[in-house]
C-alpha cells in the first residue's frame, strides 16, 4: 500500500513538473508525449527510493506532502544535470544556452562536460552526507543550535539557486535584484513549512528546494503567459497553435498542486512535530 501510494506521489509530482514545462516550451519546441511523460517516469522511479531512504509513511498526509517536495527536487537535479553536462544539443535555438556554459560560451567538449559533471554530483552526494551526519548529531545532542539558525543552513539552496542563476543568465540578460533575492527568500518559507513537520535535515533540504522550483516555475509560468521564457527571449514562436492546445492541460496542473497543498493542510490540521 504505502509503495503505491509511493508511487502515486512521485507521478504527481513529475506530472507537475512536466506541465509548467510544457506549458512554457511547446509553442517554441513544439509538443511530444515521450518528452511531457519524461519527469514523470523519473519522478515516479525516485519517490519510492526516497521513501525509503527517508523513512517517511506516506499513510500520512505529513509524509505525502514531503515526499512530494523531496521527489521534486530529486527529479529537477537528475534532468538538469543531463541537460547541462550530459546531453548534446544545437544551443542556436536558445538565448540563454541549457548546455554548460561559461558567460555564454557554450562548452562543446564532452570529456570537460563530463568532469565537471563528476565534480558536480560529488558535491551533491558531499552535501547529502553532510546533511545526514549533522541531523544524527543533533539527533544526539550534540548540536545545540537554535532551530532557526538551522533552518538558515537547512535553506541555503536558494542562495545557491540565486548565485547559480545569476551566473548563467545574467551575464546575457542582467542582473535583477528581485530575481536575485527572490529564490532564497521562498526557500527559507518551505524550509520552516517542511520543518514544521519534520526535523530530518536532508528532507527539509529536499522540501526547501523542491517547493522553491514548483512555486517559481508556476508564478512565472502562469502569472505572466505572454512573456517568453527566458530560454527562448526573443525567439520565433513556431509552434503557434500550441499557444491553444497548451491552455487544456491548466486542470491538470491545478490537479497537481491541490494533491500536495491538501496533504499539507491536512499535516498541518493534525497533530504534528519537528524541528521548529
Amino acid at each position: 500500500m504505502e509503495f503505491f501510494i509511493a508511487l502515486i506521489t512521485g507521478l504527481v509530482s513529475g506530472l507537475h513538473t512536466s506541465t509548467w514545462g510544457m506549458y512554457k516550451d511547446s509553442p517554441h519546441e513544439g509538443f511530444t508525449w515521450p518528452k511531457y511523460f519524461r519527469s514523470m517516469i523519473v519522478g515516479a522511479l525516485y519517490a519510492p527510493v526516497v521513501w525509503q531512504l527517508t523513512g517517511l509513511s506516506v499513510l500520512t498526509a505529513q509524509g505525502i506532502f514531503l515526499l512530494w517536495g523531496s521527489t521534486y527536487l530529486a527529479e529537477r537535479v537528475t534532468l538538469e544535470i543531463w541537460k547541462t553536462f550530459l546531453r548534446t544539443e544545437d544551443q542556436s535555438k536558445y538565448f540563454i544556452p541549457m548546455q554548460l556554459h561559461v558567460f555564454g560560451r557554450v562548452v562543446e567538449s564532452k570529456r570537460d562536460r563530463y568532469i565537471a559533471a563528476f565534480f558536480y554530483v560529488g558535491g551533491i552526494a558531499l552535501v547529502g552526507w553532510g546533511l545526514i551526519s549533522l541531523w544524527n548529531l543533533y539527533k544526539g545532542g550534540g548540536l545545540a543550535w537554535n532551530p532557526y539558525i538551522i533552518l538558515l543552513f537547512l535553506s541555503v539552496g536558494g542562495w545557491i539557486s540565486a548565485f547559480g542563476g545569476a551566473w548563467k543568465d545574467a551575464p546575457i540578460e542582467g542582473f535583477e535584484t528581485f530575481k536575485f533575492f527572490r529564490s532564497p527568500a521562498i526557500a527559507y518559507f518551505w524550509a520552516w513549512v517542511a520543518a514544521n513537520l519534520t526535523d530530518h535535515f536532508l528532507v527539509i533540504t529536499l522540501c526547501s528546494i523542491g517547493f522553491t522550483i514548483a512555486t517559481i516555475e508556476t508564478y512565472k509560468t502562469f502569472f505572466f503567459p505572454s512573456r517568453p521564457r527566458g530560454k527562448f527571449q526573443g525567439k520565433p514562436i513556431l509552434y503557434p497553435e500550441m499557444l491553444q492546445k497548451r491552455q487544456k492541460f491548466i486542470p491538470v496542473y491545478i490537479a497537481c498542486w491541490l494533491y500536495v497543498l491538501v496533504a499539507g493542510v491536512l499535516a498541518f490540521m493534525a497533530p504534528h512535530s519537528g524541528l521548529v
